[in-house]
């Protein structure tokens, strides 16, 4: 007699998997992105939502805090666009690539206004058209299953396909503003693929936002190449409404002697996570990931980071700062892997988070797992309140608690935010760190 054992499903996932079903049957596709799909099906199937049991998931179980599972986000009406236009994040000087509720809005985006040596493509009309960019999509998976981006690759069809030519310096930025405008509860799915070649320069700008109450599932996942001694900068904001899922995944190769500059600041949704997936694949290269949360009420923020060193003579740095406030938690895992034939690597990570409430909980998981002999790493967390003493001297100088508070944040936040080398961009940071500030303080 022959038993066989199947996992007990939620509603959320049994609903997640039949929408998945509905959508591959409707969409048959075929070749690989039609394999694509199908594999993330069955990975579906297979493993469901990650909960508290999967290690990189121990402290954001999203099996128990996704309870239903709303209907995909269709196409964008006029009135959604144009409120979707007037709410995004002004970046200044950018070309900008309109997304509403996960659809890109081509009438809405510079599309055709790119600087020279960059293209963009809608990524349902790359997938059709058979662009060489887009047998790309899925190339720098994850190599473990990985229940946020299962998902993304499961619902794959709506993003951008983006490409800087060879030897190409950008002056002004690409912004992707992904901008939720709905009242009613949906499912959003993006996956944007960016490609900057040879000895090119391209600073992009991701932002996040949507409307405060409404429980939409947001779902974004970008496979970044810097190929050969090109240099990328990558800011990103998050600010959804607090009732919010928002799930982002970054999976970024680096060639020879490339650099990737990346600033993350999140102060939206009611759970979020970002997760990083990053391989050095040419020699001499560098990374510097740094960001900042600023979670309040009830938020619950994750940041999760794998940094695999695969080559000789790379050098990363990550430093993340996270504020929690009243009953928020923070959570931060970082792992740093240095393979065997990684010598002469330099890698450095640190956690720093400041609490402002006895009830507010931060998770610090740093690790190194290091194969090789010739190197130079180290990782570190540190959680604490704010100074007393500090506080105290700015009170006597006069500054009412409140405002000396908001100095103190700001100073340790600013820190990371330094990095930021594009100065406008950097006001951007700071001017939507003190919107959150003002509103702790009000």
């Amino acid at each position: 007699m022959n038993i066989t054992l199947r996992p007990a499903r939620t509603a959320a996932e049994e609903a997640i998997a039949a929408t998945l079903a509905a959508q591959l049957e409707k969409e048959a596709g075929q070749g690989r992105i039609g394999d694509l799909r199908r594999d993330a099906l069955e990975a579906f199937r297979a493993h469901g939502l990650p909960h508290r049991r999967v290690e990189e998931w121990k402290y954001t179980d999203l099996r128990a805090a996704v309870r239903d599972f709303p209907a995909l986000a269709g196409p964008p009406d006029a009135a959604a666009r144009a409120e979707a236009g007037a709410r995004a994040l002004r970046v200044p000087h950018a070309a900008r690539m309109l997304f509403v509720s996960g659809v890109l809005a081509p009438g809405e985006s510079d599309l055709g206004a790119l600087p020279e040596g960059v293209t963009a493509l809608p990524l349902a009309s790359a997938i059709a058209a058979g662009d060489a960019l887009a047998d790309r999509i899925g190339a720098l998976a994850p190599e473990r299953y990985d229940g946020a981006f299962a998902l993304n690759a499961g619902f794959l069809g709506e993003g951008l396909v983006l490409r800087v030519a060879a030897g190409t310096r950008v002056e002004k930025p690409v912004h992707l503003a992904h901008v939720f405008p709905s009242d009613e509860a949906f499912a959003g799915f993006t996956r944007t693929i960016v490609v900057v070649e040879e000895g090119a320069e391209l600073t992009l700008v991701e932002s996040f936002s949507g409307r405060a109450g409404v429980a939409y599932h947001a779902n974004h996942a970008v496979e970044l190449v810097v190929e050969d001694t090109a240099v990328v900068h990558l800011v990103r904001l998050q600010e959804e409404g607090e009732a919010a899922l928002h799930l982002s995944t970054l999976m970024v190769e680096l060639g020879r002697g490339s650099r990737l500059d990346l600033f993350s600041l999140a102060r939206g949704a009611g759970l979020s996570r970002y997760s990083v997936f990053g391989r050095f694949a040419g020699a001499g290269a560098t990374a510097g990931i740094r960001g900042a949360s600023l979670l309040k009420d009830r938020q619950h923020g994750d940041t999760t980071l794998l940094i695999d060193h695969a080559v000789a003579g790379c050098e990363s740095r990550e430093l993340f700062k996270t504020v929690l406030a009243d009953r928020a938690r923070g959570v931060f895992q970082g792992k740093i892997v240095v393979r065997r034939d990684a010598q002469k690597t330099d890698g450095r990570m640190m956690s720093q988070s400041l609490l402002l409430s006895d009830d507010a909980e931060m998770d610090n998981k740093p690790e190194l797992e290091i194969f090789a002999d010739d190197v130079q790493c180290g990782h570190g967390a540190t959680a604490g309140a704010l100074d007393d003493k500090m506080l105290f001297y700015l009170r006597s100088r006069g500054l009412p608690e409140k405002e000396a508070e908001k100095l103190l944040i700001q100073a340790f936040v600013g820190e990371a935010v330094e990095y930021v080398e594009d100065e406008a961009l950097r006001d951007v940071l700071m001017d939507r760190m003190m919107v959150w500030l003002e509103q702790r303080a009000g």
